[in-house]
This record gives structure tokens, C-alpha cells and sequence, in this order.
């Protein structure tokens, strides 16, 4: 079994163990005796579990998927989880504070590098618990196969955008991914036959470095005014 988690801003500890959520009534009426009433009232509070909670308990797999996108005070708790096998749930009193992580109980954790916007730098206390696999971009062919997944052009076309984006991944300072490729590919859709094309078929430069620079401006949000046309520049000249 799998149990999934998305990192955000607005993860805390609650949210990764569990929390109080309204409360639950119980009342009893009991009139056994003629003429004598004994009402008995319950109020207890309802605990609801997250997704680790659910995870060391039932021996599942836990995906936290962008994990560093949370503020790492939340994830002290995965501390004791790692390294003690227990987790401790704040909020939870007497024996049910803590629950023995399951043997089977397995974690995977999804990051960007940390010079992405919106990822915070984790503690080393949590990363000395982790075994760090890198993952490049997708070989060529794979790309090629993921964006021929998504728009409808020629390979030969395909080709063309696919060898464009990593040519600008090589030599531009910001994220040039896959997903880049594909809107690429989809904005050169937009053109009814293909029409922006050289003699051979292909695309020509110009529509290709227009593109391109409508696609990868985004990033450049926040810089300098200069700094797009500067971007066009480098895309037509690598290009």
C-alpha cells in the first residue's frame, strides 16, 4: 500500500500526523427505575490520522512527493521515526502518543534542488537519514517519446524542439526541463500547416527562438528589464 503527500507551504506536523477534529457526544437516558432518570453524557474529542500516522502504523509506503516545499520545523518529527522507530504525535496523550513504526513501514522523498523558488533548505540532521538518489533529465529519445505524447507533430519536428531544448539546457544559466519542451511543442502547434517552416519542413529559426523566449520568459520574472531581451538573444544565437 501506498500512502501519498504533497509538500506545500502550509505542511505542518499536524498535517503530516494527525490532529483533534470536532469532537463526539455520546449520551445515555437510563430510566430502569420508575420515576428515577439517570442521564450519563460523553464529550470527547475525535482524533484524525495523516498520512504518516497511516503509514508506520499499517506498514505502507509513504510518498511525499516535493517534501522540501515544507517548512522543515515540520519534519523534525520524521526524526525519531528514522532513526528511534517511533513516532511521536503532539497533541496525543498516554499510550496513544506514540506509535512503533510497522517493519515494513517505507519512505520516499521527492525534491527539487534547492535553487529552485519555493524550496527551503532541509536540516542535515533529517538529509544524515536519507540515501540521496540523483536524477538527471531524460535521454533524448525518452523526451522525444514524452513530448510526441502530448502534441501532434511530425518526429522530424519533434526532433527539432526536443535537440533545441537541451542545446539551451547546456548553455543557459536557468531550468530548461522536459516540461519546457513540450510547451514549446505545443505553442508551435498554433500554427495552422506548419506554415512557419524553412524549406526542408522544419522550423525556422525565428519561430523557434520566438517561442522558445515566450516560453522561458517566465523565469526571468523579477530581473532586470533588459534581461528578456537578453534571453532572446542567447535562444537565437544557440539556437
Amino acid at each position: 500500500p501506498v500512502v501519498w503527500l504533497n509538500g506545500d507551504e502550509a505542511v505542518d506536523t499536524a498535517a503530516l500526523v494527525g490532529s483533534h477534529a470536532g469532537g463526539e457526544r455520546y449520551e445515555e437516558n437510563d430510566q430502569f427505575v420508575s420515576g428515577v432518570s439517570k442521564k450519563t453524557e460523553i464529550v470527547r474529542e475525535r482524533w484524525v490520522d495523516n498520512p504518516l500516522s497511516v503509514a508506520v502504523r499499517e506498514g505502507a509506503t509513504l510518498v511525499y512527493n516535493e517534501f522540501s516545499r515544507s517548512d522543515p520545523a515540520a519534519h523534525n518529527v520524521l526524526l525519531s521515526v528514522f532513526e528511534e522507530g517511533v513516532l511521536e504525535r503532539p497533541g496525543k496523550h498516554g499510550d496513544d502518543r506514540t506509535i512503533d513504526v510497522h517493519p515494513e513501514f517505507r519512505a520516499i522523498l521527492t525534491s527539487n534542488d534547492v535553487e529552485y523558488a519555493g524550496v527551503h533548505e532541509q536540516q542535515d540532521a533529517l538529509l544524515d537519514r536519507f540515501i540521496g538518489v540523483h536524477v538527471d533529465y531524460y535521454d533524448d529519445e525518452t523526451e522525444r517519446e514524452i513530448v510526441a505524447a502530448h502534441v501532434d507533430l511530425s518526429e522530424d519536428e519533434i526532433a527539432t524542439v526536443v535537440d533545441t531544448t537541451r542545446a539551451l539546457r547546456d548553455d543557459l544559466e536557468i531550468v530548461v526541463g522536459t516540461r519546457a519542451a513540450i510547451t514549446a511543442a505545443k505553442g508551435l502547434t498554433v500554427f495552422d500547416g506548419h506554415a512557419e517552416t524553412d524549406e526542408d519542413g522544419e522550423f525556422d529559426d525565428e519561430t523557434l527562438a520566438n517561442v522558445f523566449t515566450d516560453v522561458l520568459a517566465p523565469k526571468m520574472v523579477g530581473e532586470k528589464d533588459g534581461d528578456i531581451d537578453d534571453l532572446r538573444s542567447r535562444i537565437t544565437e544557440t539556437i
